[in-house]
């Protein structure tokens, strides 16, 4: 037993301990910053420099404030909003570096024909979609796909003109370089059998049309069509919006708009009902060209247009694509460019005077090439313009060079690989396919390059992106070996080229792609660690939710 003086001693010093840790606490809890939100206990895949993985994230003012353990997180900050991941994986909120935005909404709103098996499937597919139509109104879609169908040409319009003798029609195929349109619509654009135009082909046999129009010569077809209101396009666009935030997509390339489009785009930014961060380019248009300039370029935290689309070709799948030396399956044709070599070198001087960035489809080798030499022209060598090649989906072995040589950015489609490897042997031959949908080999050449979906052309899933890069097989596990495995992308390579990479192919990688302190907090919280799941867990991961500057937009 302690003696009175010395009880007396203890109990001041426990009194004092005790008095000094309830002014720590209190002191601790006082100064802790205030924030938006935490983030804890969660695997953060930031996607930094290092690709370094946090536990924890505090939010404030739709930006990342910090990133680092548990601990330190929770006793360093505060929040009303402190959400307990439960272990679950969380990425920078995906990323799409090639989409058509609108087009993809406009078509949510027309028959889809995406799965078709047949012709015959096509035609009950516009029957029942017709009935919900006006009587006059014209009947529209996309999707179908004769690749995937047991006789695999095309259809011709006889049968839309025995069900439709009085509705015009058109309807896309998938990639959007051909189309069929029944009598009626052929009429009201004046086409008629014998008729050639550049970059484009109307389709005749035996005399008579077919209804099959490739790439230009449907546009002849399209600019009949009555103009869509304003209210329409509003609706298409916020379907869109809520589909890429279920899927986890936060940001976006649209690629070519005209610029009244972007004008209704901007306005619904401004007026907060759109909140995706999209990256549009003009397309190559005089009447674009003319606003661009007199405009300057758009910059805002959710808009950004400061880039021009041009389209060097067409498809593979209809044939429109440039070939070096003609198609395997099909003698003395090889495609064509959608425009002469003039125009081409006119508007890359015109763009590059200006100091824009110059995107260009191109798909076919003789395509891929003739663009390649005129980025060579203006920009000489090594630069900092990021100029784009959009899908470099067929190059020539001695053309990959021009992409390291000229720091040009190849912008390619995963899923362009598995939905074209059961017949692109068959339009290229042995040879030239090696040099088809080389990733990896196009990956060397920069170090760094940027990953889309070309959505509506191919599905909307940011995981089918992710599982095509990485497995390079289709849903069913075909090819059991994968499709040519030289060309694919590691996961991180594959994330970066879903989240940072598209940032840095628009100027934007400072302010977004990673889970960086400064930068938007965009982000998604996955059922799935796609990092490390067995790559049949892929295909199946869900998105829980999704965060735009930190503000909830999905929730499952």
């Amino acid at each position: 037993m302690l003696p009175k003086k010395g009880l007396y001693h203890f109990l001041l010093t426990k009194r004092f301990a005790l008095l000094s840790g309830c002014c720590i606490f209190i002191f601790s809890c006082k100064f802790r910053q205030e924030v938006d939100m935490i983030i804890h206990h969660a695997k953060i895949y930031t996607v930094d420099e290092k690709f370094s993985v946090a536990e924890a994230m505090a939010v404030s003012d739709g930006k990342v404030i910090a990133l680092g353990k548990n601990d330190d997180i929770l006793k360093q900050y505060q929040s009303d909003i402190v959400k307990d991941a439960e272990g679950k994986s969380v990425f920078p909120g995906f990323n799409d570096a090639h989409v058509h935005f609108m087009g993809y909404g406009q078509s949510l709103q027309t028959v889809n024909l995406v799965g078709t098996q047949n012709w015959e499937e096509v035609l009950i597919n516009c029957q029942e979609f017709a009935k919900s139509l006006q009587t006059s109104a014209w009947l529209t879609g996309g999707g179908w796909d004769q690749n995937d169908w047991a006789i695999k040409e095309y259809p011709n319009n006889s049968k839309l003109n025995e069900l439709f003798p009085s509705r015009p029609v058109i309807i896309t195929r998938i990639d959007g370089h051909a189309a069929i349109a029944n009598n009626i619509a052929l009429g009201l654009a004046g086409i008629k059998p014998g008729d050639k135009l550049t970059g484009g082909e109307i389709e005749m046999k035996n005399g008579i049309l077919t209804g099959i129009l490739i790439d230009n010569a449907a546009d002849l077809v399209y600019s009949k069509m009555p103009q869509r209101t304003k209210e329409l396009d509003k609706a298409a666009l916020l379907l869109a919006q809520a589909n890429c935030f279920a899927v986890g997509i936060t940001s976006l390339h649209d690629c070519g708009l005209d610029f009244r489009t972007v004008e209704l785009i901007e306005a619904m930014q401004k007026n907060e009902d759109l909140k995706m961060r999209m990256n549009i380019m003009y397309s190559d248009a005089k009447e674009n060209f003319d606003y661009a300039f007199k405009r300057g370029k758009i910059k805002t935290d959710y808009l950004q247009v400061n880039s021009f689309k041009v389209y060097a070709d067409g498809a593979l799948g209809s044939r429109g694509a440039s070939l070096l030396q003609s198609y395997s399956d099909r003698p003395n044709w090889s495609g064509f460019l959608l425009n002469s070599l003039d125009h081409f070198d006119s508007v890359a001087n015109v763009i590059y005077q200006n100091g824009w960035q110059m995107c260009t489809h191109a798909i076919g080798d003789s395509g891929n090439r003739t663009i390649l030499k005129v980025y060579a022209k203006y920009l000489k060598g090594k630069n900092n313009l990021r100029w784009r090649i959009e899908h470099a989906q067929v190059i020539n072995v001695n053309d990959f060079h021009f992409f390291g040589d000229y720091s040009i950015i190849p912008s390619v489609q995963p899923t362009h690989a598995t939905s074209d490897m059961y017949w692109v042997f068959d339009r290229l031959g042995p040879d030239r396919v090696s040099g088809a949908y080389a990733f990896q080999q196009l990956l060397q050449e920069n170090g760094w390059i940027p990953l889309g979906t070309d959505f509506p052309v191919e599905d909307i899933s940011p995981f089918k992106t992710f599982f095509a890069s990485v497995v390079r097989k289709d849903a069913k596990g075909f090819p059991a070996a994968g499709y040519q495995m030289k060309n694919a992308l590691s996961r991180e390579e594959t994330l970066r080229g879903m989240t940072l990479w598209p940032a840095k192919a628009s100027f934007e990688e400072k302010k977004k792609g990673s889970l960086e302190k400064g930068k938007f907090a965009d982000f998604i919280i996955l059922d799935t660690d796609l990092m490390t799941c067995p790559t049949e867990a892929i295909l199946k991961t869900k998105i829980l939710a999704t965060y735009s500057a930190g503000e909830q937009v999905y929730i499952k």
